[in-house]
């Protein structure tokens, strides 16, 4: 009993010690690896303490605030014309297509002209008879002494000849024969083609459009209240849905003196130079129209405005020194492009030559290193 007592002490032991040796292997095996995550992670890719962040920025400006005022409209023709067939006829000449290019003057559509050539012809013909017999009339009459009977004996010559009726049905089929031939009233572009070749024309058929799109204007209808700020000649800035990273500069034209009694708008004219002619007419368009300035003011981009989300406090992030420097602001007149800011005890006034930020620095903090850069996206920096 006592031998067998033994044995069984002696295992009970043993495996005791195996247990311990088992658990501090594991035990080691748990620490060497959050020995080599935490070496990982202090090895990995993230941002270090103190590394230049790339930001963009611009500088403060004092200069003339000019407020705009808004307007959508569609673009139109700077001239266009409508042509019409001027005689029958079945078209013989048609050398144009739709948005082709055309001068002044050149051939847009030609009617078959045989039978106009031959009414001119019998026109003159007719013309010959009777001159010839009003030569006829007036043989002797260089043998009159009074000059106010030989003016009276021609007068009448002519008349019974009928030499002045004559005269005017050559003219007549002269202007036939030309208006077999249809042409282009000002350069201009070929639009809304209405015939083909072979068809048969009347007088008064629609034959094609011609417009002139260099310039192009955009017509928008303004508000009553704002008309009384815009000038003639003043700035326009143009967006069109067909280029909507495009801004185009355009001058007004015209404005409408007239209010219209419905709608309580009046119409403005802004005139785009369009020397591509990427711009058609019918294009709809957005247009800013400069209307009161406001001189010796201090601006900055729109883009280095910012706002707090708690109190709804603006506030500009500055650049000095390597880094940048959050400061409080108050806000005055706006456009689309600057924000005036203000004098105020309660914010920060702006200095004209200082460095506001632009791009990468809605997610930066107070003293944060940065550096100014062309494009913050390219250089890595944070995003917008």
């Amino acid at each position: 009993m006592t031998r067998r007592l033994l044995g069984v002490v002696i295992a009970l032991v043993a495996v005791g010690l195996l247990a311990y040796a088992t658990l501090f292997r594991i035990r080691s095996s748990d620490a060497e690896s959050a020995g080599g995550t935490a070496a990982a992670a202090t090895t990995g890719t993230s941002r270090q303490p103190g590394t230049e962040i790339p930001v963009e920025g611009e500088e403060v400006q004092r200069g003339t605030m000019t407020l705009a005022v808004s307007a959508s409209g569609q673009a139109v023709a700077g001239r266009q014309a409508v042509l019409l067939a001027l005689v029958e006829g079945r078209v013989t000449q048609l050398p144009v297509t739709e948005n082709s290019q055309i001068g002044s003057g050149a051939l847009v559509l030609g009617v078959d002209d045989a039978d106009y050539r031959l009414q001119l012809e019998q026109a003159r013909v007719r013309l010959e008879q009777r001159e010839a017999q009003y030569r006829e009339l007036t043989l002797y009459d260089d043998r009159i002494e009074d000059p106010a009977l030989r003016a009276e004996r021609d007068r009448a010559a002519r008349i019974k000849a009928g030499v002045d009726d004559a005269r005017l049905e050559v003219e007549k089929a002269e202007l036939s024969l030309r208006r077999t031939r249809v042409t282009a009233p000002f350069n201009g572009l070929v639009a809304n083609l209405r015939v083909v070749s072979g068809e048969y024309v009347r007088p008064g058929d629609e034959i094609a459009s011609i417009v002139d799109v260099n310039p192009i204007h955009v017509e928008v209808q303004v508000l009553e209240g704002d008309v009384g700020q815009l000038r003639r000649g003043g700035t326009a800035r143009v967006r069109f849905a067909a280029f909507p990273d495009e801004v185009f500069t355009g001058t007004v034209a015209t404005i409408n003196p007239v209010v219209d009694e419905q709608t309580r708008t009046a119409r403005v004219t802004v005139r785009v130079a369009n020397g591509d002619r990427r711009i058609f007419p019918g294009m709809y368009a957005q247009i800013s129209l400069d209307a009161r300035s406001y001189a010796d003011r201090v601006m900055v981009p729109r883009s280095a405005i910012l706002e707090r989300d708690t109190d709804r406090r603006k506030m500009v992030f500055v650049f000095e020194n390597g880094t940048a420097q959050w400061k409080y602001v108050t806000t005055g007149l706006e456009n689309d492009t600057y924000v005036e800011i203000v004098d105020n005890p309660d914010t920060e006034m702006l200095q004209p030559g200082q460095i506001v930020l632009t791009r990468g620095h809605y997610t930066l903090t107070h003293g944060a290193p940065v550096k100014l850069v062309d494009n913050s996206t390219v250089e890595g920096g944070r995003p917008r």
